[in-house]
């Protein structure tokens, strides 16, 4: 026997819970291909779906014997350690639980992978610190790397089965046991999920995401939970430290126990063991065992067992005696018969076998026949006569086994009903056809039958998780209640950090705020039960609630878009209410949660007192210059024309077009808009607006009370402090001005900010007649040329190809100031008039408007003012000058016509308004 040579081996040995298979991912995945061996099924399950996760599905296998998943584009393996391809070249390799060497039934295949197999680049070798001994002697060239817990792992001492904590695990070493103690626990605690090795993997993904996902408190599994699962156990308990291992019952070892100890606790979660009240003194542990658990001191293996990998295949009786050879080294010692050989010895002596296997290729065969493993755990009589029967199809002519023959197996099995006993031996007998159907050549239409036996068993999965469940989970809430709701001694009610209600250990539901939540898997009639359970044990602390709510600061509450994105207030992560539609945008309806509403009279009235409070302080502090111009608007001592622009502006949510109102702004004289101007307004070229409004807290409660008064969703908020989006998903151009934007060619400009280009571009018309206008403001806030241009022609500039005159009169001509255009608005009408809030730097505004001489080498742009035109009428008014019928109507003498509405005022505000202007005409 010799012994690979190894190049970049890296042995990383530790107790549980280090990381180890995660290390073994993360290198996995830095290469360009690679391949572990795990010691389940269940476990190579469950790293294929993280891994698929990560680089995903068209480049993830998993082979198991029962399973195999590969795709053409497979480049990292996730395999149990017998079913990796030993053939393929991988860049990384890794075989997981090496210590398991030491297993009478599958050491041989965990030795034989640990010594022979080898990635290109990288070879690793996970397994406990119990290895190193023979690492350093069987594999000398290796890097050992050690690798701590995260967490501490302290011995609890014997507990009553009622008296285990939550987030507990209880082993035991018989299915027998496992369902008994299950019972007991559905009785005391209201139920377990089941993990056992011989479970599918669909199955065990189901009971154990019941157990994660908290509808159970408590796991039972026998020793396959030492084997690397990944599960959130707080405690582990043995319900025996003795199990039979195939041969006799025995008593765990050190590193048995301290393997499946180990599961308690999670990262850097602390967690326990012990075991359960009542084993005999010679099964309990010792205190020298206790410190050497706790401490993960385990003995060192002195050998591993080792059977031959690559056997004789001359004939019968030379492969036999060549699995049955002894190793040449002494830390390794000839593995114990395993099933396969055991069945292969039968199989030797039947004289109708041995006739057919005369070549290598017939050997070959049938020592794969005879590895089949024995999921139904006959024994080797019965699998020996189970696979006898397959060698003589595929040894025949034919070579395959007939479609009729396994159909007709598949048939048989195909039945959900019956107990759990029942599907378990079904899912057993599954497997093993999974098995041969996995082997293409066997078969006569493979991919059929590896359909038929994966849908058989996601069936009898399926089945097994509901018998699992309605036995040892559905009965919980009757027997709960039954007992709560009798007049007896009141019992412990402890409410957790995650908002859990314990009634004497035992979850009833969970407390959300003031919402008390029935558990999911509850039936009907427990439902009604629960409920009046919460009622009676948590009024007063439903009176504490509501009592903290009342005295909490501000800052604990919040508004934000719930999931159909209503405005929803917060007190914490629980819902106390709505904004709905009420009689204008200022003033939302406060509509309180169902939860709340269930709540008595005087707790009710300190939640709604409460939130209307907090609802009107948050408006004072986020909305008062909008607040301050609706109070002008109703305003007796407001002029009517200032009132009446008020009220549209406030409708608007203090951000309006100023092509909307154009007609309202014009009736204001110098002292009007000083009236407007002090109530914060800002008269922009484009957009009238409060400068405060622009703060990110007066955008969260304007987006809020829109979508409260038009009983829409909220409109998805901008990032604070935003001032240009060039991509945003706004429905309409309203909804952006709610968020104060401007759509401004492709993109979107903060309205504040689109003035204040708007008023460079007023400063730059000093310099003449034809000017050129600086871009560097609009470069730094990141709009293009193209979108710059565009805001410009908007505000009623025009690009020329005119040059400057040499001499032109300055700034202080009076008569190129108070120039009016012939056509349009003067510049003095629609200039924009920044408030100082909305302007930066005084004197960065002031360079920012002086403008260079353009590049020689660049052509210069030179603009001119040509005045805003009169605002579009609106859509509907398009076709106004149509009669019906498509005929046009005639056009009326333009000095006898009606003056046009003010575009949508308030109340009589557009009666007023209009009579003012037509008095100013006169």
């Amino acid at each position: 026997m010799s012994l690979s040579s190894s190049s970049n081996l890296v042995a990383v040995l530790g107790p549980t819970n280090t990381g180890k298979t995660h290390l073994a991912i993360e290198r996995m995945c830095a290469h360009s291909s690679g391949m572990i061996g795990f010691p389940l099924r269940l476990l190579a399950r469950e790293v294929y779906d993280r891994v698929v996760k990560l680089k995903g599905a068209n480049r993830v296998a998993l082979v198991t014997g029962e399973e195999k998943i590969i795709p053409a584009q497979a480049q990292w393996y996730l395999c149990t350690a017998e079913a990796m391809p030993m053939e393929k070249d991988f860049a990384f390799v890794a075989i997981d639980e090496a210590q398991l060497g030491i297993d009478p039934e599958r050491g041989h295949i965990f030795t034989d992978r640990m010594l022979n197999i080898r990635g290109r680049d990288e070879t690793m070798i996970l397994g406990s610190e119990s290895l190193r001994p023979l690492i350093e002697r069987l594999l000398p060239d290796a890097d050992i790397v050690t690798r701590p817990r995260f967490s501490t792992l302290s011995y609890a001492g014997p507990r009553k089965l009622s008296r285990l904590p939550r987030r507990s695990a209880i082993v035991a070493f018989s299915v027998e046991e496992v369902y008994a103690i299950a019972e007991m626990l559905r009785r005391q605690h209201g139920g377990a999920a089941i993990v056992m090795g011989s479970l599918s993997p669909q199955t065990r993904n189901a009971q154990v995401k019941m157990y994660q996902d908290g509808e159970v408190d408590f796991l039972v599994a026998t020793d396959a939970i030492g084997m690397g699962l990944n599960l959130d156990v707080s405690h582990v308990a043995f319900a025996a430290l003795r199990k039979f291992d195939g041969r006799r019952r025995r008593r765990l070892t050190l590193s048995e126990i301290g393997q499946i100890a180990g599961r308690a606790g999670r990262h850097q979660k602390d967690g326990s063991f012990g075991v359960l009240s009542g084993l005999t003194s010679a099964d309990e542990l010792q205190a020298e065992e206790v410190e050497n658990l706790e401490e993960h001191r385990f003995p060192k293996l002195e050998w591993l067992y080792w059977r031959t990998p690559e056997p004789s295949l001359e004939n019968v009786a030379g492969l036999i005696h060549s699995l049955e050879e002894k190793p040449g080294v002494r830390m390794l010692q000839a593995a114990p018969e395993a099933v396969d050989l055991a069945v292969l010895k039968r199989l030797a002596k039947d004289p109708a076998v041995t006739s057919l296997a005369t070549s290598r290729d017939r050997v070959r065969l049938l020592w794969e026949v005879a590895s089949i493993p024995d999921f139904r755990k006959v024994g080797a009589d019965h699998q020996a006569r189970f696979v006898g029967s397959l060698w003589n199809y595929l040894a025949g002519s034919a070579g395959k086994i007939p479609h009729a023959r396994m159909a007709q197996e598949i048939s048989r099995l195909d039945n959900v009903q019956g107990d759990i006993a029942t599907l378990a031996a079904r899912i057993a007998a599954a497997r093993s056809w999974s098995y041969i159907a996995q082997k293409a050549r066997w078969s006569e239409q493979p991919e059929a039958m590896i359909e038929r036996t994966r849908a058989l068993e996601r069936r009898l999965s399926d089945a097994m998780h509901n018998q699992l469940t309605q036995r040892f989970v559905d009965k919980r809430t009757r027997v709960l209640m039954r007992g709560l709701l009798k007049d007896s001694l009141r019992q412990d009610v402890v409410i957790e950090s995650d908002g859990a209600v314990l009634v004497e250990g035992l979850e009833i539901g969970t407390l959300k705020g003031f919402q008390f939540v029935v558990p999911s898997d509850s039936r009907r009639e427990d439902r009604k039960m629960l409920l009046a359970a919460a009622e009676r044990y948590l009024g007063q602390t439903m009176t504490k609630n509501a009592d903290a709510l009342a005295k909490a600061p501000d800052s604990v509450l919040s508004l934000t878009a719930d999931e159909a994105g209503q405005p929803s207030i917060l007190w914490g992560d629980e819902k106390l209410a709505i904004l709905t539609k009420g009689k204008n945008l200022l003033n939302p309806e406060i509509k309180l949660d169902r939860s709340v509403k269930e709540l008595s009279s005087d707790n009710l009235k300190k939640v709604q007192d409460r939130v209307a409070a907090w609802v009107v302080a948050m408006k004072a502090k986020n909305l008062e210059g909008l607040i301050k111009i609706d109070a002008l608007a109703n305003a007796a001592d407001t002029p009517p024309t200032v009132r009446a622009l008020f009220a549209q502006i406030v409708e608007a949510g203090g951000i309006v077009e100023r092509r909307n109102i154009n007609d309202a702004v014009r009736g204001l004289d110098n002292d009007m808009r000083g009236h407007a101007r002090r109530a914060g307004l800002v008269f922009g070229a484009l957009d009238i607006f409060h400068h405060a409004l622009m703060k990110p807290g007066a955008v969260l409660w304007r987006t809020a009370l829109f979508a409260a008064l038009n009983e829409e969703p909220m409109v998805k908020l901008t990032p604070d402090n935003a001032v240009h989006l060039k991509q945003w998903d706004f429905a309409t151009p309203e909804l952006a001005g709610h968020l104060g934007f401007r759509k401004t060619g492709s993109e979107y400009v903060r309205v504040d900010m689109a003035e204040r280009l708007i008023k460079q571009a007023h400063e730059a018309r000093k310099q003449g007649d034809i000017f050129a206008i600086e871009t560097a403001l609009a470069t730094s806030l990141g709009l293009s040329t193209e979108v710059h241009e565009s805001l410009l022609r908007m505000a009623g500039f025009e690009k020329t190809q005119d040059k400057p005159a040499v001499a032109k009169a300055t700034a202080a001509d009076p008569e190129v100031e108070s120039k009016p255009s012939q056509t349009v608005s003067s510049a003095e009408e629609v200039a924009p008039e920044l408030a100082p809030a909305a302007v930066a730097d005084p004197k960065a505004e002031s360079d920012e408007s002086k403008t260079s001489e353009p590049d020689a080498e660049t052509p210069a742009t030179y603009w001119r003012w040509k005045g805003m035109g009169r605002p579009k009428r609106d859509h509907q008014h398009k076709n106004s000058g149509k009669k019906a019928g498509g005929k046009p109507k005639a056009r009326q003498n333009p000095a006898v016509r009606k003056p046009e509405p003010v575009l949508a005022t308030a109340g009589g505000a557009f009666a007023e308004l209009a009579a003012l202007k037509e008095s100013m005409k006169k």
